[in-house]
C-alpha cells in the first residue's frame, strides 16, 4: 500500500529524502531536472517519491523536447518525415516539440562544439532527439553535458560507445540486401552500385548490397562520386559507368534522390529504364513520382520518429535505464523500373532464390 502524502512540499522532500537516503537538496535537484545527480542516486529518489505518488519529474516541469536537425536542410524529405513521426506521438502524450537546424563541422572534437543556447535551459527543454547528418564528437558532447537524448544511428560518423542515450536504426543493410536477391533472382548479374559511400548512409546500404553479391558468388562493383548532391552522385556515376563501357544490367542507388540522377544520366545516354538497364534505389522518398515507378527500399521515418520519441520519453520517467538500439525493418517495393534479363531473346533463368 502507498503511503499517503504529507501536507506541504517541504515536508514532502523531507519523507522522500528519508526513504531515498539522500539530502533534501539532493531531491530538489532531481526535481529541478539537474541531470548531474547520479542516474542510481535519481532512480532511488523517483522511487520514493512514487511510494507517496508523486512524480517529481512532472511537478513543475515544462513538457517540451528539442529535435535538433544537423547538418541537413529544413525541409529534408526523409527527415521532415521523422519530424512528423515524433510531434504526432509526443503531442499524443502532452509533450511539445521545439525545431532547431543545427549546423557544425564533422570533424570537431566535441569540446570545440557548442549546442545551441536553448539547450542550456533544462527546465524549458527536457531532452534532444538528434537528427540530420551527425559525427561521434556531438554524441560524446550530449553524454558529457549528461544531456537526454536519442539519435538516429543510420547517420552518425565515427560513432563512439554510448551509455546515456538511446540509438534508433532503419535496417537499410538488410534490405539493401533484400534487393540486391531481388535484382539477382531477375538474373542480373552485373549490378553496380552507386552512391557517395564515403557518407554512413551509402556505407551500410553498400554492405547489404556487397554481402549479398558475394554469398551469391558475384563481383561487387560500385562508382563512388565523393558529393553530398545526391542526384548529382547518380547523374556523374551513371555518365562515367557509360562513357568506360563497363557492362551493367542493373544499377542499384543509394537512395532515391541518387536514383532520380541515374534516370536522368541513362536518358541524356539514350537508354530505356528497364528495357536496357533496370534502376533499383532505397528509402522510397520519391520513387512512385518517376516515370518508371522507382523499385526501391521503403523505410518508415514517421515510425523512426515515433520510436525515437517514445524511447526519450521513457528516458525521461526512468532517467537510469541502460542506453537501447532500436532497429527498425524495411519493405522491398516492386515498381516498374526493374525487369528480368533476357538471354538470347528469352528471359534469365538461373535459379537464384528470391528473397522470403
Amino acid at each position: 500500500m502507498k503511503k499517503s502524502p504529507s501536507h506541504g512540499s517541504r515536508v514532502g522532500l523531507k519523507q522522500i529524502a528519508a526513504e531515498a537516503k539522500v539530502s533534501i537538496a539532493t531531491v530538489s535537484r532531481v526535481m529541478n531536472g539537474n541531470n548531474r545527480v547520479d542516474p542510481a542516486i535519481q532512480m532511488a529518489v523517483l522511487d520514493a517519491a512514487a511510494k507517496y505518488d508523486l512524480d517529481l519529474l512532472q511537478r513543475n516541469k515544462a513538457k517540451a523536447l528539442a529535435f535538433l536537425l544537423s547538418n541537413r536542410v529544413m525541409l529534408h524529405p526523409f527527415h521532415s518525415r521523422i519530424l512528423s513521426g515524433a510531434e504526432g506521438y509526443c503531442a499524443a502524450q502532452g509533450w511539445d516539440i521545439v525545431f532547431l537546424s543545427y549546423n557544425y563541422p564533422l570533424n570537431a572534437h566535441w569540446d570545440r562544439l557548442h549546442l545551441p543556447k536553448i539547450l542550456e535551459c533544462r527546465d524549458a527543454i527536457r531532452a534532444v532527439m538528434v537528427a540530420g547528418t551527425n559525427s561521434g564528437s556531438l554524441i560524446e558532447l550530449l553524454e558529457h553535458e549528461a544531456l537526454p537524448y536519442v539519435a538516429l544511428g543510420n547517420n552518425i560518423f565515427n560513432l563512439g560507445s554510448v551509455s546515456k542515450g538511446d540509438l534508433v536504426y532503419s535496417d537499410e543493410t538488410r534490405g539493401a540486401g533484400e534487393m540486391t536477391r531481388y535484382l539477382l533472382g531477375l538474373g542480373h548479374r552485373d549490378i553496380w552500385f552507386v552512391g557517395n559511400t564515403h557518407l554512413p548512409w551509402f556505407a551500410r546500404c553498400f554492405a547489404g548490397y556487397g554481402q549479398a553479391m558475394d554469398d551469391a558468388g558475384q563481383p561487387s562493383r560500385h562508382l563512388s562520386v565523393n558529393s553530398e548532391d545526391d542526384a548529382e552522385v547518380g547523374y556523374l556515376a551513371t555518365k562515367s559507368l557509360v562513357a568506360r563501357g563497363e557492362r551493367v544490367t542493373a544499377i542499384f542507388a543509394g537512395n532515391d534522390a541518387t536514383a532520380h540522377g541515374v534516370y536522368k544520366g541513362l536518358r541524356d545516354c539514350g537508354l530505356r529504364i528497364p528495357d536496357d538497364i533496370s534502376v533499383a534505389g532505397c528509402d522510397d522518398t520519391v520513387g512512385e513520382w518517376l516515370y518508371p515507378g522507382l523499385t526501391t527500399i521503403r523505410e518508415f521515418p514517421e515510425h523512426l520518429g515515433k520510436q525515437m520519441a517514445e524511447l526519450i520519453l521513457s528516458r525521461i520517467a526512468k532517467p537510469g535505464l541502460e542506453s537501447q538500439e532500436i532497429s527498425v525493418p524495411t519493405e522491398l517495393i516492386r515498381r516498374e523500373s526493374c525487369q528480368p534479363v533476357a538471354v538470347n531473346g528469352s528471359v534469365a533463368t538461373e535459379n537464384v532464390p528470391l528473397p522470403a
